[in-house]
């Protein structure tokens, strides 16, 4: 995405540890709709929590990444299908919200 665009949405992708290194793969190979992003460690809860490990099954939580995309829905949304085609895993989530502003503090 060029500087120009209004970033108006921001998707999350919470993803499999090990669907890490694949997934950030694909989104570095795609700049013009996710020209940056971040990741997070997280975990995962609750009824779609899949818990691979003993030790995840021992604490009721999944080791997860998030990455944020701050974007154009647009550009997020094509992203998103393109992704679902190459990455067919019912162990990633996604979410899409509203972004009210982007900026940079320069």
């Amino acid at each position: 995405m060029s500087n120009d665009k209004i970033y108006d949405a921001m998707l999350t992708l919470a993803i499999p540890v090990s669907l890490e290194e694949d997934v950030l793969d694909f989104l570095l190979l795609r700049p013009a709709w996710a020209g940056g992003f971040s990741v997070v460690d997280a975990q995962g809860m609750g009824r779609g929590a899949s818990l691979q490990s003993t030790m995840e099954k021992v604490q009721g939580r999944s080791r997860r990444k998030l990455v944020l995309i701050a974007g154009v829905q647009a550009d997020l949304r094509s992203l998103l299908d393109e992704l679902a085609g190459e990455i067919r895993n019912p162990d990633v989530a996604y979410w899409m919200a509203p972004l009210l502003d982007f900026g940079r503090l320069a």
